[in-house]
């Protein structure tokens, strides 16, 4: 059975940031544990149920995307054991599969999404203006059809109960300079790209992705955080793609969409989630985890 936290609970180190997934502790100045609880967030809310196993996937499937894509742009992981770290009494099999140690980096507040299809807030922004983060697309797109080319579409990084909000890449060069807004582009779309033709070649389509990056005291960029998991990505099974429809999705999807149909106002604090959907959320993460990175959870 896969390990279950919702909370980390490492007193003795310095915790520095209690996210709506992670937990990151200070290892010494130049280091960090980032501890993938099973906590899940949906429109910008952590629900009130963990889903078992969830840091785990999340972490090893990270883990398979960091070390494929590390030739295209260098990651956070140090490549340092968990256990080496971990303080006296704390429980190994509960944190070494669902943590890394990483490189402290100064996270850049940027969302960096790319978007290959238009679905999601794209194809409402899409719907509403002809545009999507101020990009003019050509006229009568439909919903989930393939852009021409996939687009750098950022977005702002909201605290933990806001929502993140779509900009323009102005935006971000007016936030964090020309040269580095343009370094975040070029990485975020050419990992989508590299991403996209892996997946493809195993029957799954990335509609949209999002990366976090920070940088080093060189001004080094890397990537960071997580990358390419269910909770950052729209994952669509190939074979059930149609344009004009919403495909089904190996990601956050099932959950929103069953809470589509509650009354709640998408505010703090969530509703619980019945068990058949907390095993449903599992069961297309470890599919997902299994089709794109060959890993079966024991």
């Amino acid at each position: 059975m896969p390990t279950v936290l919702a909370r980390s609970d490492l007193p003795e180190l310095e915790l520095l940031h209690r996210g709506k997934v992670r937990d990151v502790y200070a290892i010494g100045a130049d280091q960090l544990l980032i501890v993938a609880s099973d906590r899940l967030s949906a429109f910008d809310v952590v629900l009130p149920d963990p889903i078992p196993g969830k840091g785990e996937m999340l972490t090893r499937i990270s883990n398979f995307w960091f070390a494929k894509t590390a030739h295209l742009v260098p990651n956070h992981l140090t490549g340092r054991p968990v256990a080496e770290v971990l303080p006296a009494g704390a429980d190994p099999a509960l944190y070494a599969r669902r943590s890394v140690v990483a490189r402290r980096l100064r996270a850049l507040p940027v969302e960096a999404i790319a978007r290959g299809y238009l679905i999601g807030s794209g194809w409402k922004d899409y719907q509403a203006s002809g545009a999507l983060c101020g990009i003019r697309l050509p006229p009568g797109l439909r919903q989930a059809e393939r852009l021409p080319e996939p687009l750098f579409t950022p977005s702002t990084k909201a605290a933990v109960g806001s929502h993140d909000e779509n900009v323009s890449f102005d935006h971000v060069v007016a936030t964090i300079g020309a040269e580095l807004a343009g370094r975040i582009r070029e990485a975020t779309l050419a990992l989508y790209r590299f991403a996209a033709a892996h997946a493809e070649e195993r029957g799954l389509l990335i509609a949209d992705t999002k990366f976090e990056f920070g940088t080093d005291d060189d001004g080094r960029l890397y990537v960071m955080d997580e990358m390419l998991t269910p909770d950052s990505s729209r994952f669509w099974p190939a074979d059930q793609y149609r344009v004009g429809t919403s495909p089904p999705s190996y990601d956050k999807q099932f959950v929103r969409d069953y809470l589509e149909t509650l009354d709640w106002d998408k505010t703090a604090p969530g509703p619980h989630l019945p068990r058949e959907v907390i095993e449903g959320t599992a069961a297309k993460y470890a599919e997902a985890l299994q089709r794109l990175a060959g890993i079966v959870l024991e």
